[in-house]
């Protein structure tokens, strides 16, 4: 017969955009006789024998109803339905101590007066009583049975003992404890005993009085039927779930005859009326269309913009992590550079330097995770239209030096990293070298004293800022590739040529428009600057040798100058 019960009594999560209190559950307790047995019993091998429908089985099914075996009530969330237990206590004024008791002594003696209660065995514990989340464990998990044999976990026999928010904890003089307030040194027992765990949830108890008839009010004899727990959110939680047309939860009390009793859950709450739902979508509306007006109001209509001309450029990067270097504990040093008309409104430090970070074996390589953030603002602005086609980005120039514990550093490399043109998320990994001393000198002294080789001028990474030839050379510069830095950037383009471009959907011409521009064309940067000196040795070349070199030219002139 096990296979004729409902064994999965899980915690069932709702979302409700109602108001909870609009709540309603039926619940149907009913006791399983020994007669109600045979004849379910009977019924099965019937109609497994003979395989006939037609047959009247109601003399086998028919049994005395009465109010001891069966109960059915509506409950709506926070009712109070006081138990026979709760109407023997508060009916004597003399126990009652708080408001609480004083409200329930007066809401019993109205019940007298009137027809009385009509629950006999349903009845609740709201949020407000005493007993609601002082419920023993043991009877929270093991009221509704199931076939399968569960053990409670390691979390809930930690659990067992804590006391819950909104126990009493007063006196019965309601006098304050005299205790100290902190405890520096708890023992393993006073957190057990004076724990109290902070739950934001509302928690309501749907009890039944399994007892026997005339012997009902017993303390020893409730049962836990079903658990409400909701939040501000509109999340309902119901243990066990409702039936929806499932066989019913079987409950077994407790006692030497050991009664099984049938549990049926039910949602009964009235559906909205159409006219009502659309009234509250519209209610809604109005009230997010005044926060949205409200919000307005505080923030402003006028969105902060750079002057006219301007580019205002917002970095917000961090260097992730370095690999691939010689020694350990490696940090950061870098510094920003900015071209020609670029500036900084505000001070800022446009250098800094990151923590010394051990490495960790990731695979093969030897790896240092900074995580180490950084920010800058930039301007550019153009007062006169530039000469130059592409105008220069800012560029971060970084090097990573070792530590060791006599505090002896080395250069481990130098790199440098181009700001992106393109707005938005880039993840960049920027490799390095480092000079070298040919020598056998060289690699001693680096080992055992430290010190190595520097570059003076850091902008020499990549073009020094004094040169102003048409060839770089580095012949005759030494040099050691040595490991890679890995960048996250997140950047910010902000200029009134964007809105204008927007509203009036002209062509960019001048150059704070090409810089708008370059969120879209950003990668042809360093084509057109190859372009630009490939063009000028075939003009070199053409002067040397014109015979030769005017027909390779003439179409990269042609295509140039288009």
């Amino acid at each position: 017969m096990a296979d004729c019960w409902n064994t999965d009594t899980g915690d069932a999560v709702y979302r409700s955009r109602d108001a909870v209190k609009n709540l309603r559950i039926k619940v149907r307790i009913e006791r399983v006789t020994s007669s109600a047995a045979l004849s379910q019993h009977l019924q099965h091998q019937v109609l497994s024998q003979q395989g006939r429908r037609d047959i009247e089985l109601e003399t086998l099914t028919s049994q005395v109803q009465t109010a001891d075996n069966e109960e059915e009530a509506v409950v709506g969330w926070q009712e109070k339905l006081f138990s026979q237990y709760e109407m023997e206590l508060f009916q004597n004024e003399a126990v009652c101590q708080t408001p609480l008791d004083r409200q329930y002594h007066s809401e019993i003696n109205a019940l007298k007066k009137s027809k009385g209660r009509h629950n006999c065995r349903i009845f609740t514990y709201t949020d407000h009583d005493r007993y609601t989340n002082c419920l023993p464990l043991n009877q929270l998990q093991t009221d509704l049975l199931s076939t399968k044999k569960s053990s409670p976990t390691f979390l809930a026999e930690r659990m067992a003992s804590v006391r819950h928010r909104r126990q009493e904890r007063r006196t019965m003089d309601s006098s304050i404890p005299k205790s100290r307030i902190i405890n520096w040194e708890p023992t393993e027992e006073f957190v057990k005993s004076s724990h109290i765990v902070n739950n934001a949830m509302q928690t309501m108890h749907i009890m039944g009085d399994l007892g026997p008839p005339g012997r009902l009010g017993q303390k020893e004899n409730e049962c836990l039927l079903v658990t409400i727990k909701t939040d501000g959110s509109g999340t309902v939680i119901i243990k066990p779930d409702f039936n929806k047309g499932r066989e019913p939860y079987r409950i077994v009390s407790e006692g030497e005859k050991r009664e099984v009793w049938r549990l049926t859950l039910e949602n009964v709450s009235a559906a909205m009326k159409p006219e009502d739902k659309e009234r509250e979508e519209s209610m809604y509306k109005d009230l997010y269309a005044r926060h949205k007006e409200y919000l307005s109001s505080l923030v402003g209509q006028d969105f902060e913009m750079p002057a006219v001309g301007t580019l205002r450029y917002l970095m917000d990067g961090e260097i992730v992590s370095a690999k691939g270097f010689e020694y350990d504990n490696l940090h950061v040093h870098f510094v920003l550079d900015l071209p020609n008309n670029w500036s900084s409104s505000m001070p800022q430090f446009l250098s800094g330097v990151t923590q010394t970070c051990r490495t960790k074996s990731l695979g093969k390589e030897n790896v240092a995770f900074f995580s180490y953030p950084f920010n800058f603002e930039i301007f550019y602005k153009s007062e006169k239209e530039s000469e130059e086609l592409i105008p220069q980005w800012p560029v971060l120039y970084f090097k990573v030096l070792s530590l060791d514990l006599w505090g002896r550093y080395r250069i481990e490399g130098y790199g440098y990293l181009l700001f992106p043109a393109i707005p938005g998320k880039h993840t960049m990994t920027c490799h390095t070298w480092r000079p070298l001393q040919m020598g056998t000198v060289s690699a001693l002294r680096r080992f055992f004293i430290g010190g190595s080789a520097e570059i003076e001028d850091h902008s020499y990474v990549r073009i020094p800022g004094t040169f102003k030839g048409d060839r770089l050379s580095r012949l005759g510069f030494c040099s050691l590739t040595s490991g890679s830095v890995t960048f996250n950037l997140n950047c910010i383009q902000q200029a009134r040529a964007f809105v204008d471009a927007a509203i009036q959907k002209k062509r960019r011409q001048k150059v704070i428009d090409q810089l708008g521009g370059f969120s879209q064309q950003g990668d042809v940067c360093n084509v057109l600057e190859a372009f630009q000196r490939a063009y000028k040795k075939l003009q070199e070349a053409r002067e040397t040798f014109p015979q030769k070199a005017i027909n390779s030219t003439s179409q990269l002139e042609l295509e140039f100058s288009a």
